[in-house]
């Protein structure tokens, strides 16, 4: 049960350090909102720009031969991957292609009193450039253009810089060349009177921008639609980029088709120009042989043994076939020293060139794209002609393999057709000789039409090639507001920030802090120790002494020191027979209050008809003659002949009497007796060990009801330490924001140790709303409020 009353006790002791501070909440929460609200005024608003595109897939390699499909030398073909297919949409080819359509690379800017405008597409005049493109597109340049009136504008390449005066249509010398500006009638006036500064940038630097603010995605894990998003603060330019892209993803991807179509196209005309000339030597074989021999028509013979040199030679014609196309496309790749994409698809049954060949013109076009925007020392264009070379390698030794597998063949159809065809050679010699030319002419005339065929094939395709992908959403306004800055997260934001600020204020404060501020935080040290009371922080309009009869916060908190200071006196008189009425004030270091904290209760014990010694024994230091003195105060005359003398003297001088250093004084009505310090002496410790101390104590402790010693500082010096076995009572001043726990814990000691007695604590200097645990003294009276901007 006391764990949870602690625990809440802690709990309501933290919320109540952030609670007395509302006001710093309240603050901060309004100046970040003015923040917010200046930010959101002035920040540029984003707009998001959305587009979605479906990648089509395609069934075989390369699509624009499909009709090669029915000589399945086209090997297994795969759908696109769309991962691939969105990092060649994210190329940075792709966005400097688009840079350069839309001249993205210049920017018009128009210059506002706060913020700079950019111009889009109603630009009030265009720029025209006499150097090379290639120059422009790596040159950066700056500069300002002043528009004045449909025939003249001012220029000048610095901001501050001295303007001069040109017309539209003359030649403008530039650090990138000479430039002319062309006035656009159509907008001109709207920029009246205005200037307008010019960006110009190199392209790749604005392309690389573009692509990094460019998100693309799929919408699935395994869907084929791609989402592509761009935000820009002008909606029509991220729409114009998002169109820009799919348009240049698409074009590239049929331009590619038809390259790849061009070259099979190629090579099927040589293949034709090569068998049309066998076909045209075998039919003049046919003819001569017939008119030699004369020869008509021959009756078949041995149809069992012709049918089967039929089939042998189908096969083996067929072999040859492939090892003829194996060879061509062999001495393809030895004569070409480049990475040019090279024919694929053209009748080998082998599925694994197929796939390599297509994979080589693949990563060729590739290739052949960078090389637009890169040479080819760049690393990527030298990894790619590593992994051309490689693939090539592989081609060739695919093929080479290929040849020695068809020759083996070749040899084993050869020997297997001379053992078919000795049956037949005892067939007249004619008709074999003829059935010999008639079947070779048969085998390359199939040969030459289907290769017709295709050709054609090729060209439909290749003229009909579609995209890579589908539109299914141009580029759009996600929505018609900013997505960026979002007003109510902006505002949310700063008004999380603005209650942090002093809340991390007000924590790290209060972790950090050591300081004594009331009562209740002296309480947690003391212990056993009592605390009399604490006192309030006075403004500099504050009376320093009470006056009698006050009901000001600060009488009310002396009263209560003096009721609990009247409870310990009563307590120990009880106990010893002694009056016990000999008060001690002293503090940790000077500047924590105690002659204040003396001087006004000696006042408060007054103005109870008491009679009430103050005795300033700080003689090294002495503060009280600033405390009584002015109007208010009147030293009653006495008829002593030592009017000046005080404490020091009555210590140095043994003719002093007691009665001659007391001085009657009238203060705000009030009457006590004051023992001033007098002058200060060269050896203050050491006169202070004098026995006539004890014996003025002992002599003014009778004469009083009490005795108030305003001593010196503890922790300074050791004055107050030897004459601490005189006293009754010892009030410590503490001072809130002032005295550290350190300070708390030495005169704790030291009444462990045994040199004090009789120790008691008052905090002095306490704010309003850390006064008695967070109250305020005082009864319907004397109330005292703070003004709303003191924290």
């Amino acid at each position: 049960m006391s764990e949870t009353v602690n625990t809440n006790q802690t709990l309501s002791e933290t919320l109540k350090v952030y609670t007395k501070k509302w006001k710093w909440f309240v603050v901060g929460a309004i100046i970040a909102i003015l923040l917010a609200t200046i930010y959101l005024r002035y920040a540029t608003p984003q707009y998001a720009g959305q587009a979605k595109i479906h990648i089509i897939e395609e069934k075989n390699a390369s699509s624009e031969l499909a009709a090669f499909s029915d000589l399945d030398i086209l090997g297994v073909g795969g759908t696109n991957k769309v991962e691939d297919e969105i990092e060649i949409l994210n190329s940075r080819s792709n966005f400097i292609e688009v840079v350069k359509d839309l001249k993205l690379n210049i920017r018009y800017n128009v210059l506002g009193n706060v913020k700079t405008s950019e111009v889009y597409r109603k630009r009030p005049f265009n720029i025209n450039f006499i150097a090379n493109d290639s120059i422009i597109n790596n040159s950066q340049l700056t500069f300002y253009v002043d528009i004045q009136d449909s025939n003249n504008f001012g220029f000048n390449l610095l901001e501050d810089g001295p303007v001069k005066i040109y017309s539209y249509g003359k030649n403008i010398e530039t650090p990138i060349g000479d430039i002319v500006l062309t006035p656009n009638t159509e907008f001109l006036k709207q920029f009246s009177g205005k200037r307008i500064f010019i960006e110009i940038m190199p392209i790749f630097t604005v392309a690389e921008a573009y692509q990094l603010n460019t998100l693309i995605s799929a919408i699935g894990e395994k869907s084929n639609i791609i989402n592509i998003e761009l935000t820009d603060p002008i909606p029509q330019k991220s729409i114009d980029i998002l169109n820009g892209l799919i348009n240049e993803y698409n074009e590239n991807g049929i331009l590619d088709k038809k390259i790849i179509a061009d070259r099979t196209s190629n090579f099927i005309d040589d293949r034709i120009k090569e068998i049309s000339g066998d076909l045209t030597s075998v039919d003049q074989d046919a003819q001569d042989f017939k008119t030699s021999k004369g020869v008509t028509d021959i009756a078949n013979e041995s149809n069992i043994a012709l049918n089967l040199s039929a089939a042998n030679r189908q096969e083996l014609e067929n072999a040859k076939t492939q090892l003829n196309i194996a060879n061509g496309m062999n001495q393809i790749l030895s004569d070409e020293n480049g990475f040019d994409v090279i024919p694929s698809n053209v009748g080998l049954s082998d599925p694994s060139i197929a796939n390599t060949t297509a994979k080589y013109n693949e990563l060729a076009l590739e290739r052949k794209r960078l090389l637009k925007s890169a040479d080819e020392q760049n690393p990527i264009i030298v990894n790619l002609d590593e992994q051309l070379a490689g693939l090539k390698g592989n081609i060739k030794s695919s093929l080479s393999g290929m040849e020695r597998n068809l020759g083996m063949q070749v040899n084993n159809l050869s020997g297997q057709l001379s053992r078919i065809n000795s049956k037949i050679y005892s067939a007249p010699s004619n008709s074999r000789q003829l059935r010999d030319i008639e079947r070779q002419q048969q085998t390359t005339e199939s040969l030459f039409l289907y290769l017709l065929q295709k050709r054609e094939e090729s060209q439909i395709a290749m003229a009909s090639s579609s995209p890579k992908s589908k539109v299914i959403d141009s580029a759009h306004l996600v929505q018609q507001e900013p997505v960026k800055p979002k007003n109510g997260l902006v505002y949310l934001s700063s008004l999380i920030l603005g209650l942090l600020v002093p809340f991390g204020f007000i924590y790290a404060k209060d972790l950090l802090d050591t300081k004594i501020h009331n009562k209740h935080s002296l309480e947690k040290f003391t212990n056993e120790v009592p605390v009399l009371g604490e006192l309030p922080r006075l403004s500099k309009k504050d009376s320093k002494i009470i006056i009698n009869d006050d009901r000001s916060v600060l009488a009310e908190a002396l009263r209560i020191i003096r009721a609990n200071l009247d409870f310990l006196i009563k307590t120990k008189h009880a106990n010893d027979r002694n009056k016990n009425n000999i008060i001690y004030v002293t503090s940790s270091t000077p500047g924590e209050g105690k002659t204040f904290v003396s001087s006004n209760l000696s006042m408060i014990l007054a103005s109870t008809d008491k009679k009430v010694l103050l005795v300033g024994a700080d003689i090294r230091n002495p503060k009280l003659y600033s405390f009584f003195s002015g109007d208010a105060v009147d030293k009653l005359k006495t008829p002593s002949r030592n009017k000046d003398a005080g404490l020091t003297e009555f210590l140095l001088d043994d003719t002093i009497q007691v009665k001659d250093i007391i001085r009657p004084m009238l203060v705000h009505h009030n009457t006590i007796d004051v023992i001033y310090s007098g002058k200060i002496p060269p050896n203050p410790a050491e006169l202070l060990l004098s026995t006539k101390v004890n014996d003025l104590l002992k002599e003014v402790s009778e004469m009083y009801d009490y005795v108030i010693v305003d001593t010196a500082p503890m922790m300074v010096v050791s004055d107050t330490l030897m004459i601490a076995p005189y006293a009754d009572h010892i009030i410590y001043v503490t001072r809130a924001g002032v005295t550290d726990e350190t300070a708390v814990k030495f005169p704790l000691s030291l009444r462990d140790e045994g040199k004090l007695k009789g120790i008691s604590f008052v905090v002095n200097d306490v704010t309003l709303d850390e006064l008695g645990y967070g109250g305020k003294y005082g009864y319907g009276y004397s109330k005292t409020s703070k003004k709303w901007w003191k924290f």
